[in-house]
């Protein structure tokens, strides 16, 4: 029983977490865009670092080759000159001196390597936070659009107003015309006053018009011509 809340409590924490992730996404995308920014900073630096203990390493071999070289020459002049006491001292002073140079030469070395893996790791680095801001671009594009559609369909999508507007659309477009409905009318009462079946025996020559058609208004015309 115990096991079992335990797994439905992890399930709603997973639930609850994975909710505020979406809510907060672009606030989260921010933030580790900041983190990456601060980490990248702080690599700058100890590169910088590296670099100028490398730089001065290379100085100081430069300058023991070249104490070496000097003290190598002040040496065979010694020697030329059979100052042997002086020659053996200078040998032990380039000795302890080449020495020190393969330490540093080592040391140099080791800072080569390190410079290009940090170096090589910044650039890495450095590209990924561009595109991770080009990603955040996309992903505010994206949650605007969101927005903007969540707030369309709220709108528009709802269902008691669409449902509402179709409804009166469908009353105004369904309703009887009221002009031709008077007109029926009028005609029923004609028809029940027996109005239009005198029209209709005048028509057929029985009996005197009862209106005027387009035939008498010619026959008029063609009076008035004539004369």
């Amino acid at each position: 029983m115990l096991k079992t809340l335990s797994t439905l409590i992890a399930g709603v924490n997973a639930r609850s977490e994975d909710r505020v992730r979406d809510a907060f996404a672009i606030e989260l995308i921010d933030q580790k865009i900041r983190e990456a920014e601060t980490s990248l900073k702080a690599a700058k630096a100890t590169l910088a670092s590296l670099i100028q203990r490398q730089r001065s390493e290379l100085r100081q071999r430069d300058a023991l080759k070249s104490r070496i070289k000097d003290m190598l020459d002040r040496a065979q002049q010694a020697m030329n000159s059979d100052r042997t006491d002086l020659a053996t001292e200078a040998a032990h002073a380039v000795a302890q001196m080449e020495n020190e140079l393969t330490i540093r030469e080592e040391t140099c070395a080791r800072l080569d390597q390190k410079v290009i893996r940090l170096r090589t790791s910044i650039d890495a680095g450095h590209r990924r936070i561009i595109d991770l801001k080009q990603g955040a671009i996309q992903a505010r594009a994206v949650r605007r659009e969101q927005a903007i559609q969540s707030k369309l369909n709220s709108t528009i999508g709802a269902t008691s107003s669409t449902e509402e507007a179709e409804e009166l659309i469908a009353r105004v477009m369904g309703r009887d015309d009221p002009f031709e409905q008077s007109e029926i009318l009028r005609e029923i009462d004609r028809d029940l006053g027996h109005e239009t079946l005198s029209d209709r025996m005048a028509d057929n020559g029985f009996g005197a018009a009862t209106r005027t058609t387009a035939d008498d208004v010619l026959a008029r015309l063609n009076t008035k011509k004539s004369k």
